[in-house]
């Protein structure tokens, strides 16, 4: 369970992994589309789709070891479980966000998002 502070804190911390998974994420889509159209990309081949799956694995491992929920990467979606006036909360960061601004109870998904 993460306070708001807490989940605003690991954000912050993580902000260096969320864009090298941001990175990687780009890398491997370029790639995937200049092997489909040409059969080669400046990127490399299979075995750095390979190497960069394993590496988006890696980060979002680390996430999910922190208690951080991953609900998506493109875009990056980090869920924080918690609590908010005695409910149980997920405490949102969408990519692009600024810091941890919104919630919303467990049972409602992102469409029942709130400002914090």
């Amino acid at each position: 369970m993460f306070t708001l502070a807490q989940a605003r804190h690991l954000v912050a911390t993580l902000r260096p992994r969320v864009d090298e998974l941001i990175r990687h994420r780009a890398d491997l889509a370029e790639l995937r589309v200049d092997l489909a159209d040409h059969g080669a990309s400046a990127l490399g081949g299979l075995a750095e789709v390979k190497a960069l799956e394993a590496r988006l694995h890696a980060v979002v491992e680390e996430f999910h070891q922190h208690g951080i929920e991953v609900k998506g990467i493109a875009p990056v979606l980090l869920d924080f479980p918690g609590e908010r006036e005695g409910r149980a909360v997920l405490w949102c960061w969408l990519e692009g966000d600024t810091d941890v601004r919104w919630y919303h109870r467990v049972e409602c998904g992102f469409a029942g998002r709130r400002p914090v």
